[in-house]
Formats: C-alpha cells, sequence, structure tokens
C-alpha cells in the first residue's frame, strides 16, 4: 500500500463528508436486492457506509477503513444515522477476519492510492461469494477539466499527479479499472462512466476553499515538499489559484470516473 497522499486533516474529512451512496454508487445501487452483506473497503468517514446500510433493511455492511481517524467518525456517523446493520473495523482489504463470505465487496476512490491495486482487488474477491459482485470506483485527474484555465491548477495537476506517481499510486486511476480487475481474475467485467460538476457558487466556494487548505495544509502539500517537487511558495501559489477559480462567477470543475461492476 502506498501513503495515503490526502491525509485525514479536518479539510479532507469535510470533503468526504458531503459523499452519499447515491451521488458515489449509482452504478451498484440498481444491483442491490436489500438482503445482501456488503464490504465496503476505505469507508472513510462513513456517509457512503450509512447510505448503502440504509439500501439493505434487510442485510449488514461491514465497513473497514486502516485509518483511526476514519473508523472513529465512521462510529460516530452510523451512531447518529441510528443504522444497526454496519459493522465497522478497523483493517483493511487484506487484513480484515470477516465469518464467511460476502455478497458485494465496494471500494470507493480507493484504488487511485494504492500502489499494488491488484492486490487489493485480489483481496476484496476472496471475500466475496462465487458469483458475487465487487464494485469499484475511482477518479481521472488528467480527464479532468475545468474553466477558466487558471495556470495554477495546471500546475497543481500536475503536481498532484507527480506526488501520486512518486508513491507508487496511480491517479488516472479510473480509465485502468478494467485491466485491474481482470488481472485480479474478476469476471463479466462492466466498465461505466460517472461524474462530478463542479459550478455552482456554493460548490465552487466549498471545493475551492478544501483544495486551498489542502494544498498548503494536508499530506499532499507535506509529500509535495518531501519529495522535492514543490516549496512553500509553490504551494501557495496553487492554493491562491484555487481560491481565484473559486470566486469566478463562471467556474467550472468536472470530474470524471470510472465504475467497475464485476464478479467473482
Amino acid at each position: 500500500m502506498s501513503d495515503y497522499l490526502h491525509g485525514h486533516t479536518e479539510a479532507v474529512l469535510a470533503g468526504h463528508r458531503r459523499r452519499t451512496a447515491e451521488d458515489c454508487c449509482a452504478y451498484l445501487l440498481p444491483h442491490l436486492r436489500g438482503d445482501e452483506t456488503l464490504l465496503d473497503v476505505g469507508c472513510g468517514p462513513g456517509t457512503i457506509t450509512v447510505g448503502l446500510a440504509r439500501r439493505l433493511p434487510h442485510g449488514t455492511v461491514i465497513a473497514v477503513d486502516p485509518a483511526p481517524e476514519a473508523v472513529a467518525e465512521t462510529r460516530r456517523h452510523v451512531a447518529a444515522a441510528g443504522v444497526v446493520n454496519v459493522r465497522v473495523v478497523r483493517a483493511d482489504a487484506r487484513t480484515v477476519g470477516i465469518d464467511g463470505p460476502v455478497d458485494v465487496a465496494h471500494a470507493h476512490q480507493v484504488l487511485q492510492h494504492v500502489s499494488d491495486p491488484v492486490a487489493v482487488l485480489t483481496a476484496m474477491a476472496a471475500h466475496v461469494r462465487p458469483g458475487g459482485v465487487v464494485a469499484v470506483r475511482d477518479a481521472d485527474y488528467d480527464a479532468m477539466s475545468w474553466y477558466p484555465r487558471l495556470p495554477e491548477l495546471d500546475q497543481w495537476r500536475a503536481l498532484y499527479r507527480a506526488t501520486a506517481h512518486a508513491l507508487g499510486a496511480e491517479p488516472d486511476a479510473a480509465r485502468v479499472l478494467p485491466a485491474w480487475c481482470r488481472a485480479a481474475g474478476l469476471v463479466d467485467v462492466k466498465p461505466s462512466l460517472g461524474t462530478w460538476l463542479h459550478a455552482t457558487s456554493e460548490d465552487r466556494g466549498r471545493w475551492a476553499g478544501m483544495w486551498a487548505q489542502r494544498a498548503t495544509g494536508s499530506s499532499f502539500a507535506s509529500h509535495a515538499v518531501r519529495l522535492g517537487l514543490a516549496d512553500a511558495a509553490d504551494l501557495a501559489r496553487i492554493a491562491a489559484g484555487w481560491r481565484a477559480w473559486g470566486d469566478h462567477p463562471d467556474g467550472w470543475l468536472a470530474i470524471v470516473h470510472g465504475q467497475v461492476l464485476a464478479r467473482v
């Protein structure tokens, strides 16, 4: 596994808390009957986990994450939401202990951060019963588009991709998901495409503020400096670029995601 590039600062968790099963798992939800056991790998703060649990009123969600901050927040969110069909475990796909196979193994925005995605997919598949489903979704940073084309955001993307690659991760994971799934021995691999669009004043303000903070005060920033890929002035310039984009009345940011449903 590579180091998690973003880390778990408040700016990172605040962005992750906005995620829901509806906007992150639309490709998977129609295939759930409601009685499955689902393994949620890399659950983060648990907002997707709770949404999936609500879609499985007669089933169970096992939420796993290796980060203690994420596990603690997921437990708090599950308790606050009042869902009772979730078990939260500090582990990753390869170390979690499960009594019996699950019907679905799910991971959102996980494989782009690991140095051995095929091994993680193989571990996920090992928990799934024969004929069960593996569902994965990841972004493609090189395919992101924005307006206006500020040079600071071009610098941000180049720096992000270089930092991720230096850590052994793949920031353009979306386009590689089908190949990774087949390499892991999965069958009936069905790719699809999902997008996020940030174009309203509220979305721009939230996304720009989050990335301005990440640019100067997250693990991404510290890794970039440690690796000699950027200095404090570079990061401050990138943060200012994000704020300028957020303030632009016609600002647009489209994020492309690859999605795959496959079977064991």
